[in-house]
């Protein structure tokens, strides 16, 4: 009887250890993520050193990889450690993987660790003669090096310069840029490329922009979804419908009209953000401030933080009806005070 007793209590003892294991297996198998700070934490040291070698402001590095690797949690950064979308080229020697993007089963570079991608991701900038005009400018001009990058045709998406200095001010990653001291006077030298193209920035000027080789071109995977203020947004790209979205985010008529403060029948522009759900009261912590420049609106603002239009101006104790002059400090957590 004893022995039996014995016998009952070893089963269960065993089968608990068994349980126990199945469990942690299967707790290890859920979806990968990582959050924007731990993506920063982990990956700051290595945009900074590869800013003092190659010359690239460290907040660019970092806010390209953030959104095109989705912050380390895309297939390409988990099983291939590539952060920029590097795709193999003609001149590749290393692993490589096959990954569905513009065409399916494209080859794209594998690394053994992710420090290889990030001075890969250097490299490509420094030797393509079309972002030699790039390094001419101020270690801290990330908004010069956002815009540049996009002029340069570095990603399609029309909105990549703006989500880009978006990402640094929201993480303050020019933090990382201070104290800059260049350790290469200039980028690679390449062969003159005998025609130029030109395309027109914000303020009408024509930049003169070298030729796209789409044979060595980055072809930027920003994520559909992304996170602003804790909400979720898109950027509206070509083709894109009310009635597509609607189906494509299971939204109900009239919800994106009113998450965004528009009039139901808004019209679409590719680089258009538009949230997918309401957006708050104030914007999220370490975004105090905005100071405005020429054409800013208030909607504008209210969109790039995601803070209610009416709320903002409650902020800045402003009337709904009227914009802010440039140079205008735009309060946009706490009220403004009186004096």
């Amino acid at each position: 009887m004893r022995q039996g007793v014995l016998f009952l209590l070893y089963t269960i003892l065993i089968t608990g250890v068994y349980s126990c294991k199945a469990s942690k297996q299967i707790t290890s198998s859920t979806t990968f993520t990582v959050s924007e700070e731990t993506y920063i934490d982990k990956y700051k040291d290595i945009a900074v050193s590869e800013m003092k070698r190659a010359g690239i402001p460290a907040s660019i590095t970092l806010a390209q990889g953030m959104i095109e690797s989705d912050f380390g949690r895309s297939r390409l950064a988990r099983e291939a450690n590539n952060h920029f979308g590097i795709k193999c080229h003609s001149d590749w020697q290393g692993q490589k993987i096959y990954h569905h993007d513009d065409r399916r089963n494209e080859c794209f570079r594998k690394y053994s660790k992710p420090e290889d991608s990030f001075y890969d991701h250097s490299e490509f900038l420094r030797s393509g003669s079309r972002y030699s005009f790039l390094f001419d400018l101020s270690a801290t001009d990330y908004k010069g090096w956002a815009n540049g990058l996009k002029k340069a045709g570095y990603a399609t998406n029309p909105d990549y310069a703006n989500m880009l200095i978006r990402k640094i001010e929201e993480k303050n990653l020019h933090s990382y840029d201070n104290g800059y001291k260049s350790a290469v006077s200039s980028p690679i030298k390449q062969l003159p490329v005998k025609e130029n193209v030109s395309v027109q920035d914000s303020d009408k000027r024509l930049v003169p922009v070298s030729p796209v080789n789409e044979k060595i071109m980055v072809a930027a995977r920003v994520p559909r979804v992304m996170e602003n203020n804790n909400l979720r947004y898109i950027v509206v790209k070509d083709g894109d419908t009310r009635q597509n979205l609607q189906e494509e985010f299971q939204l109900l008529n009239g919800e994106l009209s009113r998450y965004n403060e528009l009039s139901n029948d808004f019209t679409l522009t590719p680089g258009q953000i538009l949230y997918l759900q309401p957006k708050k009261d104030k914007a999220g912590t370490g975004n105090e401030f905005y100071i405005t420049v020429q054409g800013d609106t208030m909607y504008m603002i209210s969109q790039r933080y995601g803070i209610k239009l009416k709320s903002l101006c409650k902020l800045n104790r402003m009337q709904e009806n009227i914009e802010p002059e440039a140079g205008i400090t735009i309060w946009l957590r706490n009220i403004k005070p009186l004096n």
